[in-house]
């Protein structure tokens, strides 16, 4: 099973679209490391994803 994380991004790192439309920080999902999911305009979207991504695979 994969382990499944959230990652924040803030200020330069949050990709352009996002920053052009005022936000300071975005999530992601990730797969064993890698991104599967996102970029999430709050951290409440990512967890939510998260925990589907974890049910998929039997965890809670």
């Amino acid at each position: 099973m994969p382990q499944i994380d959230i990652m924040s991004l803030v200020g330069s790192a949050v990709p352009a679209p996002l920053r052009a439309s005022g936000h300071l920080a975005c999530w992601y999902v990730l797969a064993d490391g890698e991104p599967c999911a996102g970029p999430f305009t709050s951290r409440a979207s990512a967890v939510a994803h998260k925990t589907v991504r974890q049910r998929q695979f039997g965890r809670r």
